[in-house]
């Protein structure tokens, strides 16, 4: 967040997924058919980057990143879940795709929520009574009570996602969502992502952090996190987790989406962990 102003991370995001549709060719990895509508009077300022430029690294870099984890982490609501918590929600389109069945609360900064509404009314796009949006500054207050206040029931299992976020908040802000996600129903499962570490990245890898981070800092949106697998999995047993798997870019999806023609190719950058709380 900058000066109260919604985050422009947010939209980068929305635009690498709405982008993947136009600029990639099929099979696509994920088809998110609302994140250009909620993109508003910028989208076509966005989406030009990637029609302009869609071989960049840094821009197909984004649109791999984006389409895998959001693909491995709806594939996951299909497994009957009954509560979807998204910290960090962002421009998520899934509570509007998905034709309710599934209580989704969107955990966000207040001023990025604010806007998401406005966009969603703008865009007259219909906001099922299946979502709760629940406003909270995620590097200095803890999502528990927010949740507990709009309905979300710690008895019954949830499906967590943290897309997007862990990079952006100190190893301690990490920690402490950790503890309040540990503190749910024993099977709730968190699914979050992570940089690597400068060592454990591939040469694209490398390449989109020498390029991406410094101007995320320079934009008020420092990367702050990076974590090993090992590190990772440590992390997530201290605070009540027990590893279901992690998984990189090239795993995290069926290999037959890998075997394309255009140039969105998996990079050695971040890593996909599901961890489940334990009973």
């Amino acid at each position: 967040m900058n000066d109260g102003n919604p985050s422009e991370t947010a939209m980068l995001a929305a635009a690498a997924r709405a982008a993947h549709l136009i600029v990639d060719e099929a099979p696509p990895i994920f088809a998110d058919t609302l994140a250009y509508t909620l993109l508003g009077d910028r989208a076509e300022e966005f989406v030009s980057y990637h029609r302009l430029h869609g071989t960049h690294p840094v821009l197909s870099g984004a649109r791999a990143a984006a389409a895998t984890r959001s693909r491995y982490t709806e594939d996951l609501l299909a497994d009957g879940v009954t509560q979807y918590v998204i910290l960090g929600a962002g421009l998520d389109t899934f509570a509007y795709r998905s034709g309710g069945g599934v209580r989704v609360f969107e955990v966000d900064h207040p001023a990025t929520q604010q806007w998401k509404r406005k966009l969603l009314a703008d865009s007259g796009t219909t906001v099922p009574d299946t979502v709760t949006y629940v406003p909270v500054d995620l590097e200095h207050e803890s999502p528990a009570d927010g949740l507990a206040e709009n309905g979300f029931d710690r008895t019954r299992p949830a499906l967590v996602s943290w897309l997007g976020v862990v990079m952006y908040l100190t190893p301690e802000a990490v920690g402490e969502t950790l503890t309040v996600v540990g503190g749910f129903a024993p099977g709730t499962e968190l699914v979050l992502d992570y940089m690597l570490p400068a060592g454990l990245r591939d040469a694209a890898g490398d390449e989109y952090v020498a390029l991406v981070a410094p101007v995320a800092a320079e934009r008020g949106e420092p990367w702050l996190s990076y974590f090993s697998p090992p590190e990772m999995a440590t992390l997530l047993g201290e605070h009540g987790f027990d590893v279901v798997e992690q998984l990189s870019q090239l795993d995290a999806v069926p290999p037959v989406l890998w075997e394309r023609t255009d140039g969105l190719r998996p990079a050695r950058l971040s890593m996909l962990a599901r961890a489940a709380v334990r009973g």
